[in-house]
């Protein structure tokens, strides 16, 4: 008898879609985050969203995530949560100085690239990006298009 696979439902990652499209994407930490148990419930069933996502340190040192949308819990009492409440993350002290000295220097936000679970606990990839301009955006798709025609033709020769 074949051994059961596990649920891929579960174990699924939520990634920011817009991060690379409008980010250089520079030097990325790993950050646990505070949540409620109806946001953790909400995650595991595959559902969040960090699109418009973004990160800033409050006073006191306190990293907080802002924008990020976890819908409430389907089976969830009226102590759900709020979708789009600020969620402050965990970083050790070392590397939040790190980040802060990166972001003041300037010129750079600290962007979530995606929510996944390690070990059972929540985990969020941060990064420090820099800010794509339009023409920036234009060369990228360039070089897709390119590299789409150069794969075309090399299966058309194999092929």
């Amino acid at each position: 008898m074949a051994a059961k696979k596990k649920d891929q439902e579960r174990y699924r990652e939520i990634r920011n879609a817009k991060a690379g499209r409008s980010y250089f994407i520079g030097e990325r930490f790993e950050a646990g985050i505070k949540l409620t148990g109806t946001e953790i419930k909400s995650i595991r069933g595959g559902k969040g969203q960090l699109n418009d996502a973004f990160v800033r340190i409050d006073k006191g040192d306190i990293p907080t995530l802002y924008h990020s949308h976890i819908p409430e819990y389907e089976f969830g009492n009226r102590e759900n949560h709020n979708p789009t409440r600020p969620r402050v993350l965990l970083l050790h002290k070392k590397e939040l100085h790190r980040i802060k000295h990166e972001m003041e220097a300037g010129g750079q936000a600290l962007i979530p690239l995606r929510l996944y679970f390690k070990g059972g606990l929540l985990k969020v990839e941060v990064a420090l990006c820099k800010g794509k301009n339009l023409f920036d955006k234009r060369e990228d798709v360039k070089k897709k298009d390119q590299m789409r025609e150069a794969e075309r033709a090399i299966s058309f020769r194999q092929g």
